[in-house]
């Protein structure tokens, strides 16, 4: 009977070990992870929004502040940063398969891939297809996730594709707690993203 239990306790905890390795999410912190189950769901849903806000940019090449704008209409997005970001303004439009930046008194650009652009143009590794998931205080699916969850079942950091991300504020609006203060921190970049006014929108179902 000792020996059947055993077993049978095995098998259990190597489903669950499986059932975790399958998430790609390590959980850590103070919050409930059924919780943050919860509230995964509700923001995964969230796929429309616009955001207003200031961008922190420290860089080998490339230092500086500006504003930003993000208009996101499911897999469609358009972002604007302006202000002295050392190479001017610049607008990052489209959606997976077909990207296009315009830069200030350089011109216009066109890729299937915002990360290659950026890097091409900008001199920026940043993981724009991840930050559609990050700014919503989310990890992007298609990688391993390590999380750190706060007193309120939030993030508040996590660590994806050689970067961390710390959320030190959210913020209320349409019944979605959002990040309003997000740090990214990657080997050769740097971004602080100060959200001023969140418009959240489910638009597909």
């Amino acid at each position: 009977m000792f020996l059947r239990h055993v077993i049978v306790f095995s098998f259990i905890a190597l489903l669950a070990g499986c059932s975790g390795f399958g998430t790609r999410e390590s959980v850590e912190g103070h919050g409930s992870p059924a919780q943050w189950a919860a509230n995964k769901q509700q923001l995964s849903g969230l796929d429309g929004w616009q955001i207003d806000g200031k961008i922190g940019i420290r860089a080998p090449k490339d230092s500086g502040s500006g504003t930003l704008f993000w208009l996101q209409r499911q897999d469609y997005y358009d972002i604007r940063l302006s202000g002295p970001l050392g190479r001017g303004a610049a607008r990052l439009t489209g959606r997976p398969g077909k990207v296009s930046l315009e830069v200030a008194n350089q011109g216009r650009y066109e890729s299937q891939s915002p990360e290659a652009l950026l890097e091409e143009q900008l001199g920026w590794k940043l993981p724009v297809s991840n930050l559609a998931w990050w700014v919503r205080g989310l990890p992007a699916p298609d990688s391993k996730s390590r999380l750190n969850l706060d007193a309120d079942s939030r993030l508040a950091s996590l660590e994806q594709d050689g970067w961390k991300v710390e959320y030190t504020a959210y913020t209320e609006q349409n019944g979605y707690w959002l990040p309003e203060r997000i740090k990214l921190h990657g080997t050769d970049l740097d971004v602080t993203l100060v959200i001023k006014t969140w418009q959240p929108r489910k638009l597909g179902q």
